[in-house]
């Protein structure tokens, strides 16, 4: 699983929008994280999640075969939130986070685990020791490229990703 987002590219000739398309048209999996809709400065909130969800259930719903295969997780803040400002949404079995990046962690694990049942994850507990550990080595991570920390883009990240992972594979079992 490679996770994809909108960041990953950088082409000024094309819509947001349509690299949005594009992304979750070859994108089986998906995790939407609703809990963030608050107002902002201007009184207005923002809906670019809530937005992009309804692009991955619209592909889902309407789209060909390889589209109806696709499975989310939809994530808010407390149970049945949504239903105040998304109520089309009831009858969904979206998980609560509590706004807890532990618990966040834990209940992505969870639901991968189900969605990928062939595949062997960590626990939650695991893998928040193994990104406190990389967020550990990160700076020097960085040094070794002339990256910084502050500034990275999101490709320069997954490459520090990718480059720790390869130093630290995981140890299941």
């Amino acid at each position: 699983m490679i996770p994809r987002c909108a960041l990953e590219e950088s082409d000024s000739g094309e819509s947001r929008i349509l690299k949005l398309y594009r992304i979750i048209s070859v994108c089986k999996y998906g995790i939407h994280d609703i809990s963030r809709t608050e107002l902002s400065p201007h009184k207005l909130p923002r809906f670019n999640m809530p937005l992009e969800l309804g692009i991955f259930l619209g592909a889902k719903q309407y789209g060909g075969r390889g589209q109806k295969m696709k499975v989310c997780l939809i994530l808010d803040r407390t149970p049945y939130r949504y239903q105040k400002f998304c109520s089309d949404l009831a009858g969904s079995d979206l998980k609560a986070h509590s706004n807890d990046p532990r618990r966040a962690v834990i209940v992505v694990r969870n639901w991968l685990r189900n969605a990928r049942r062939e595949v062997q994850l960590p626990g939650g507990e695991a893998i928040l020791k193994r990104y406190k550990a990389f967020m550990k080595d990160l700076p020097f991570l960085c040094a070794s490229f002339s990256l910084n920390r502050n500034a990275l883009e999101l490709n320069d990240l997954t490459t520090m990703i990718d480059e720790w992972l390869k130093s630290n594979p995981p140890r299941l079992g």
